[in-house]
């Protein structure tokens, strides 16, 4: 008799398709790099056009560093499961070409070991390279939780408690040390009051390591307990050696946890809530620590240190330079001191009290990490030492799927280039950014100059009654046929363009038309006043239609005001700057920009473009540009017009 026994091949084929998906999209990306003709138009901020690093199949924190042979140094979290399975540990590989390939790839910790988890690097002077992470030395299969979320309280993820520990390499990450040595992390009161008294540690840790003064500094992230959310509490610390980087056996180097006293880096007090997590530090010119992290309070936090991580500031939520409260949800944050002195700071641009009043904002919060957007920074003095003065943001990186969630970036530079490294959790890639982009970030505040690339409209008001007209300028279309493909299907393009106005109206009342391209069949783009006291830009290709207004609160009757709006063809993503203030939504919503559909073909519509209908007030400038504006040249525009 025979013995049937049924074999389930699904995780074979899962990881088969899997590793088959990664090999076309490198084909791909290569393709596309090389090919001397237009495949089809392609946006560099889509992150599919980054080159891939290799993983297993999940893949966390690509982290990398510049070895002393000229090599990158990628280190990665990850494992043939999703986030936090068993089998999770940590590899590195090296790259001698800007992460186009990879070699000498190193189990830094076995995939069939206890959980590895949440690495990151620092490179010593002399060249030696250290990779700190969590390690459950243990192998400990559950630890205790909520009820609920977790049926008898027990929680069977078990990466982010154990120990902190590290491993070394002084071959420039060609190998690594056989020894792991442990780093004592002392309790604060968060710790003590974990179901284990602190005689187990809940941790992580996403930040970046640092040098400063001789000694070495790694974060970690302490967690109260395991509940709705996953962590329930967290708050931040900062491991310190002063002689890591100089003895020869690192296993005898000594470590203080700061800062000081009973209680790690939280929210800000009487207002913030119970998450303080993934603290990104930076070092300021004077010495100054810079911490910035995340919450689920709707805005960032951040703080600063004179003496060296000891104390801190009173925590406060992260500030424009504006005074504007910057949003975010529960997503890494993070603040990188550039070579030249300048600062960069990835983050998401929405949040407020709706994540913050949200009755599941333990979980909610984790959302909406698409597009990345990033804000420059600039040193400054204050009474107490340098500061931070944070310009307004750019796109940096965007998928089309709104809900793909690319987080845990690196930066790094290169021979002049800069590098974001980012990982969706199933793809880890590398990006070279737009340095132009960037420069234009840091000049934002002196930024006083009309942009007039792509400038198509030029009207200015001379006289006579509204309304008037002038020749509709031809604009690009976002959606296509692929005439080089046999089925011809529908292709995006990453066109698009700005409207910037300069008007007075005496009353904001609905239904005044600022400006209007729409032919008899309703097909173009027109500008309005709503019954909310705003503008809006509707658009319509006679199929679809698609409008987004500016934020509420912002326009004035008897004012001037000066408008950049901003459709951007590649996230989808129309923009509102006013009076020179990029749209976040304020108050009144979460998100200040808002999305257009991916079908919308066009907005061509009539031949001329009619400026003041229906209008109770006074147009004084019409532009109109056929691409996209930056922010940072939208803001130039409204500064130019002041002059």
């Amino acid at each position: 008799m025979v013995n049937d026994q049924y074999i389930d091949f699904t995780p074979k084929i899962t990881n088969f398709m899997r590793v088959l998906s990664r090999i076309v999209c490198t084909w791909l990306t290569i393709v596309a790099t090389q090919f001397s003709g237009t495949l089809y138009a392609q946006d560099n901020r889509h992150i599919t056009t980054g080159t891939i690093i290799p993983d297993e199949t999940y893949s966390d924190q690509p982290y990398i560093v510049k070895t002393n042979d000229g090599a990158w140094l990628c280190v990665l979290t990850t494992g043939t499961g999703h986030e936090g399975a068993t089998g999770q540990h940590i590899i590195t590989q090296r790259s001698l070409d800007q992460g186009k390939t990879w070699i000498d790839r190193r189990d830094v910790e076995p995939g069939d070991g206890p959980e590895a988890s949440y690495a990151v690097l620092l490179k010593a002077l002399s060249g030696r390279i250290f990779v700190f992470y969590n390690h459950n030395t243990d192998n400990i299969r559950a630890v205790k939780g909520d009820n609920p979320p977790y049926p008898d309280g027990l929680v069977k993820r078990v990466d982010s408690q154990g120990y902190f520990v590290f491993k070394y390499s002084d071959d420039n990450g060609k190998s690594w040390s056989a020894k792991r040595v442990t780093i004592p992390i002392r309790n604060f009161e968060i710790d003590r009051k974990n179901p284990y008294q602190g005689k187990i540690q809940y941790f992580w840790n996403v930040g970046r390591a640092f040098v400063d003064k001789g000694a070495a500094f790694v974060p970690v992230h302490k967690v109260g307990g395991f509940g709705v959310g996953f962590f329930t509490s967290s708050e931040g610390a900062l491991l310190r050696s002063a002689d890591l980087l100089t003895v020869t056996d690192p296993a005898k180097a000594t470590w203080s946890t700061l800062p000081d006293g009973d209680i790690g880096l939280r929210t800000p007090p009487n207002v913030g809530g119970p998450i303080a997590e993934e603290q990104s530090f930076s070092v300021l010119s004077d010495g100054t620590f810079y911490c910035v992290y995340r919450t689920i309070d709707g805005h960032p936090v951040y703080t600063y240190s004179r003496d060296g991580g000891h104390t801190w500031d009173t925590p406060q939520y992260l500030r424009y330079a504006n005074g504007r409260l910057v949003k975010h949800p529960r997503a890494a944050n993070f603040a990188w001191k550039c070579e030249n002195g300048k600062f960069l700071y990835w983050f998401h641009n929405h949040g407020g009290h709706f994540i913050r009043d949200h009755p599941n904002r333990r979980s909610m919060a984790y959302e909406d990490r698409n597009p990345a957007w990033v804000i420059g920074g600039i040193e400054a003095d204050s009474p107490k030492g340098k500061i931070i003065r944070w310009t307004q943001p750019e796109i940096l990186l965007y998928d089309d799927d709104p809900l793909i969630r690319m987080s845990y970036p690196d930066l790094v530079e290169d021979k002049g280039a800069y590098y974001i490294t980012e990982t969706q959790k199933d793809i880890a890639r590398v990006h070279k950014i737009d340095e132009n982009l960037l420069t234009k970030l840091w000049g934002q505040f002196d930024n006083r100059t009309k942009a007039t690339d792509g400038l198509v409209v030029n009207w200015v008001y001379q006289k006579g009654r509204f309304p008037q007209t002038v020749d509709a300028p031809a604009l690009p279309e976002f959606y296509k046929r692929d005439t080089k493909k046999l089925e011809q299907p529908g292709m995006s393009v990453p066109n698009g363009f700005t409207v910037d106005l300069a008007f007075t109206l005496k009353k904001l009342t609905a239904n005044q038309i600022l400006a209007d391209t729409r032919d008899s069949t309703g097909k173009g783009w027109y500008v309005q006043t709503t019954d909310k006291k705003t503008i809006e830009l509707v658009m319509n290709d006679g199929r679809t239609q698609s409008s987004w207004a500016c934020d509420e609160r912002l326009l004035t009757a008897n004012q001037p005001h000066y408008v950049s709006i901003i459709v951007d063809g590649g996230p989808k993503i129309i923009a509102f700057v006013v009076d020179g203030v990029m749209n976040d939504g304020g108050n009144t919503r979460q998100f200040g920009w808002g999305r257009f559909s991916p079908y919308l073909k066009s907005v061509v519509g009539a031949r001329q473009l009619t400026v003041g209908t229906f209008l109770d007030g006074q147009i004084r400038q019409v532009s109109v540009y056929n691409r996209a504006l930056t922010i940072s040249e939208a803001i130039g525009n409204y500064n130019a017009q002041k002059k």
